[in-house]
């Protein structure tokens, strides 16, 4: 896919129902999220309020104006000790998975982190979410540690693996 007329900005609050939309389309899956259920744009309204650009950013990324992906950060176990490290999160579009979306933001994201006062990004990804897991190991981040079995999705356990890179 060309990206030549693509741009990243900061979420819009108008942008949420495409967020919310592209997480959604997520669940069914059982994959990428531990929601079992969509969620509401009402349900993410305090979290979009979370971000900002200058410390844990809600990034859009934006293909001939089609919101294509989107990449959060979140404050990392919300203590202040923990400030240099925030929890990455990246969803894709269905019309775009596979095209290169989730490199883009990550690249980005990667780039951005010292302005951000990052010396860490982790991520909490399924075991068996090898696409998520594949991406994030592509960009130098390796696995800090597996909680066996802590989510249940259509009766069967599945493990959380903490994938994280040093800045």
């Amino acid at each position: 896919m060309e990206w030549q007329h693509s741009s990243i900005e900061d979420a819009a609050l108008e942008d949420l129902t495409a967020i919310v939309d592209i997480y959604n389309s997520t669940i069914a899956g059982r994959v990428v999220t531990a929601d079992l259920e969509p969620i509401s744009v009402k349900d993410r309204e305090n979290w979009y309020h979370e971000h900002n650009s200058h410390h844990r950013p809600l990034w859009v990324l934006k293909m001939d104006g089609e919101i294509a992906a989107w990449l959060s950060f979140q404050s990392f176990y919300g203590r202040p000790a923990y400030n240099g490290t925030a929890e990455i999160s990246i969803y894709v579009s269905e019309n775009f998975r596979g095209s290169g979306a989730g490199s883009i933001l990550l690249s980005k994201a990667l780039e951005e982190s010292p302005r951000l006062g990052l010396k860490n990004l982790v991520g909490f990804v399924f075991g068996h979410n090898e696409p998520s897991l594949r991406l994030l190991q592509k960009f130098g981040f390796t696995q800090w540690g597996v909680l066996p079995g802590v989510a249940e999705l259509d009766g069967i356990e599945r493990d959380l693996v903490i994938i994280g890179r040093k800045l």
